[in-house]
């Protein structure tokens, strides 16, 4: 066995780690285990599907109910989607038409002018 980093093969036990031999280099200090167990993680294809039923408007907790995928690991992958976005298609690949939704807003305060609204009237 030997360092990840500097590759010595001067190597200590050092205690154990959630259960498993923990090692350190006595050459740069560096501590580890002998055995590495692959990342886990959700194959890509479930990913995509994931994202594509989030776009076409399915909830976060819908689709943890389909798909068996925690929300917040959904919510995790539109915001990594969000902060790398795909390229955009190519000029032959786009479409020459395209859909606007518009939104009216007011933003201030509403201000009654002088005279308007209710008059008073007096009966003598």
């Amino acid at each position: 066995m030997q360092c990840p980093r500097c590759k010595s093969t001067h190597i200590r036990k050092n205690g154990k780690k959630q259960g498993k031999q923990n090692h350190i280099c006595v050459n740069c200090g560096r501590q580890f285990i002998d055995v590495y167990e692959p990342p886990k993680g959700y194959p890509d294809d479930i990913k995509q599907e994931c994202l594509q039923m989030y776009i076409n408007g399915m909830g976060f907790r819908a689709i943890e109910r389909v798909k068996g995928v925690h929300h917040t690991t959904v919510i995790h992958w539109v915001k990594q989607l969000g902060e790398n976005p795909p390229d955009p298609p190519e000029e032959s690949e786009s479409s020459q038409m395209g859909e606007l939704d518009q939104i009216k807003t007011f933003v201030g305060l509403k201000v009654t002018k002088p005279d308007c609204g209710w008059q008073s009237i007096s009966f003598t």
